[in-house]
């Protein structure tokens, strides 16, 4: 097993881009994809494109059996204690929705706080956001250091009687630090608070236990995780799930209709209203397939010395802010960098390193109070997946010090 052998399995990258060989560096936007989830995908609508639960046909078995498989690839990849508690939806924002939602509707009322931290995405602050005005609520913000590091030592004075849920992202999407979700998870419940946890990155570069993390939600994208687009996964624990509403009314959700009542179909399906998104989901089980190759020693070693190697290169640049840097180890740090130069736009060397062939994220990436925080109106962002390589690694810094040199 070695990176070749890896970058093989994906199609986009043998592409060109301006001539150029394609260094493809937004990864935490959105990942490639791996050949055996175009060809699930492709065979299903192809061959199985039938809606899902309902008709006794051969294709409709055929489309329910591969939605089934994959749910149940997602509660071994999770460590869930049942099927029941995982949740397809349509990607992280539609999971967190679901809940803010839900939860809200049955635990939530005036005057009660919910906790978000500032290093989170806008999908884990505005449906808060809108919650809370529903149900006249009150929302409180966890700060981050200078570094990045999230001040859990405040956590306990931001607690009271009156906190019912706290939403916390396993990994920034802008800081790339692994946050101690564990702790403030054992801090919440101590004091009988809920914690959901977006894993739209954790999922991607942890291995994810949520029975050992003990959290209550847990969170992710399909298209972050080698998947395709239009898929997500909620996990909830079973009392909760059973607790909650409904989000949405409709086909497949439901028990019995009648104009006087309606009763609610067992878990998951209470929560999966209407035709899902069944060929996409099912490339879940194929994504979490390719995950499974990557628990390969040397190629977590080579993997790690990229990080490292960036990480390195970017915090002894005079002329960079790095945002994001480990108050540890580097083990603390995901190989995803986000950073500023003196005198220079973001956007300006996003353009210029788009024509070197490397794609890269600028702007606010959907973190706007991150942004005011560290008093920057955007950053450039360089992710890296397990299919990207050393000299790309080195190829990007070669141009990156050129697109500066170009702008200075």
């Amino acid at each position: 097993m070695d990176v070749n052998y890896i970058r093989s399995m994906f199609p986009a990258l043998s592409r060109k881009v301006y001539g150029k060989d394609l260094v493809y560096f937004d990864n935490a936007a959105t990942s490639q994809r791996v050949q055996s989830v175009i060809d699930e995908w492709n065979r299903i609508s192809a061959e199985s494109n039938a809606n899902i639960h309902r008709a006794v046909h051969r294709l409709a078995d055929e489309a329910t059996q591969a939605y089934e498989q994959a749910r149940d690839a997602v509660r071994g990849f999770l460590n869930a204690g049942s099927r029941e508690e995982i949740v397809f939806t349509s990607g992280t924002t539609a999971a967190i929705n679901l809940v803010a939602f839900s939860y809200g509707e049955a635990f939530v009322s005036e005057g009660d706080e919910v906790i978000v931290t500032e290093a989170e995405h806008h999908s884990n602050i505005v449906p808060w956001q809108l919650m809370c005005r529903r149900k006249g609520a009150v929302l409180k913000v966890l700060p981050v250091d200078d570094n990045g590091c999230l001040e859990t030592d405040k956590l306990d004075d931001l607690i009271s009687p009156r906190t019912k849920i706290m939403a916390v992202t396993h990994i920034s999407n802008v800081l790339g630090i692994v946050n101690p979700v564990r702790d403030i998870v054992r801090k919440c419940h101590e004091k009988g608070v809920p914690v959901l946890v977006d894993g739209a990155q954790g999922a991607v570069h942890c291995k994810v236990d949520v029975q050992d993390l003990d959290c209550d939600f847990y969170v992710f994208s399909g298209h972050k995780l080698y998947a395709a687009t239009g898929t997500g996964v909620l996990y909830g624990k079973k009392r909760w799930l059973d607790a909650m509403p409904p989000y949405m009314g409709g086909g497949e959700m439901v028990g019995t209709v009648t104009f006087a009542e309606t009763t609610f179909a067992p878990l998951p399906m209470k929560f999966e209203a209407g035709t899902q998104n069944f060929a996409s989901a099912a490339t879940l089980k194929q994504a979490i397939k390719f995950i499974n190759l990557l628990n390969d020693n040397k190629l977590e070693e080579y993997y790690n010395g990229i990080r490292d190697y960036l990480l390195d290169t970017l915090t002894s640049d005079s002329r960079i802010r790095l945002y994001g840097v480990p108050c540890g180890t580097n083990e603390e740090k995901i190989p995803l960098f986000s950073f500023s130069v003196d005198g220079v736009h973001h956007e300006d060397l996003a353009l210029i390193l788009d024509k070197m062939g490397i794609a890269v994220r600028s702007g606010q990436m959907c973190a706007e109070p991150l942004m005011d925080r560290f008093g920057v109106t955007g950053m450039l962002r360089v992710s890296v997946a397990p299919y990207n390589t050393m000299e790309e690694a080195e190829y990007f810094v070669k141009c990156l010090n050129k697109a500066i040199e170009m702008l200075s």
